[in-house]
């Protein structure tokens, strides 16, 4: 069938059938092929986006700033001290305003609730860049990098270990969920998604041949899978008995060569980072001056691994959301 994106929002892979994130996935194969042979596709020319960051980001401002240029697009980066939204100026009339100005909206911050109210006022499509619920612009870089790897999604066993209860563990799980794959949630059972969103993806996978399962023993829900997926424990802010709490119930789930070994030779490691697998940051080291632990969700043997294909799966970030950007507001 003939997709046409052009004005839809993009807020959580719940809105799309599978063929229309399999086009997403073609299209951003195609601008990614053309970027690397050098082919200008700057289509987008005279036509601009607005960046609201209500949490500063790498990857996602960096993808979503090239990702616009390359289309000829200019880009308004408003960090959480140049926006108004939600405190001096109202969800609704910021989406108005904003709407009247630009082509796209991007929103990167808290409750799915904030993406979904701007959609409802916005004229134009709104992008989540990642809400406490959802991070969809993730889930198809993930895919992507996937498909790219083995050559195909449909029967892919992804597992992700630890906290699954939010963006990330979320998103793979409806990511798996629409394209046919088996997902497996490895964590202590408090940490699962909940039951909703399960039955949900569940309905769904009855339809597009997925296996959906929950786990709480790291060695039988890594055996022979083919990629290893896992995000950090905590978040800054969170205070230090929930960071206690985590890395103590978290720590038998952490990705160590013995699980990439347990999953198999061609099993790859998967993250959307940023990282705590060593002593690099500021984070790593306050992690391990108050816990004694010199790396926490993934040990950096296996970070640094020929099987982790984190950077290519950080690149893709950028290939995909020029395709969501392209997809909704092509003339």
């Amino acid at each position: 069938m003939a997709i046409d994106l052009k004005g839809r929002d993009f807020l959580k892979l719940l809105d799309f059938e599978p063929e229309e994130i399999e086009y997403l996935l073609d299209l951003a194969a195609e601008l990614k092929d053309k970027k690397k042979k050098g082919i200008l596709h700057g289509d987008l020319r005279g036509k601009n986006v607005a960046l609201i960051f209500e949490k500063t980001s790498t990857r996602t401002r960096c993808a979503f700033e090239v990702a616009a240029h390359d289309l000829g697009m200019g880009t308004t980066y408003l960090d959480p001290s140049g926006s108004q939204i939600g405190k001096k100026e109202s969800i609704a009339d910021t989406a108005r305003v904003l709407a009247s100005m630009y082509d796209g909206i991007e929103y990167r911050g808290f409750g799915q609730e904030i993406v979904e109210e701007l959609a409802k006022y916005s004229k134009v499509p709104v992008w989540n860049g990642l809400t406490n619920e959802f991070h969809p612009t993730q889930m198809l870089a993930d895919l992507l990098t996937i498909r790219e790897h083995f050559g195909h999604l449909k029967g892919i066993h992804l597992v992700y270990m630890g906290d699954s209860r939010y963006n990330t563990g979320n998103s793979l799980m409806v990511a798996c969920a629409k394209m046919g794959m088996h997902f497996t949630t490895c964590a202590p059972k408090k940490y699962w998604q909940n039951e909703e969103l399960v039955k949900t993806c569940q309905k769904i996978a009855e339809k597009t041949g997925a296996v959906i399962e929950q786990s709480e023993d790291p060695m039988t829900a890594t055996k022979g899978a083919d990629v290893i997926a896992t995000d950090v424990w905590v978040s800054m802010g969170e205070p230090d008995e929930i960071w206690e709490e985590r890395i103590t119930d978290l720590k038998p789930y952490r990705v160590t060569s013995e699980i990439m070994e347990n999953a198999g030779s061609e099993a790859v490691f998967m993250h959307c980072l940023p990282a705590f697998h060593d002593l690099g940051t500021g984070i790593g080291r306050e992690i391990k001056e108050k816990f004694g632990l010199d790396e926490m969700e993934v040990t950096h043997e296996v970070f640094e691994s020929e099987q982790s294909i984190v950077f290519q799966e950080a690149e893709n970030r950028m290939h995909t959301i020029k395709a969501v950007i392209y997809a909704t507001v092509n003339r």
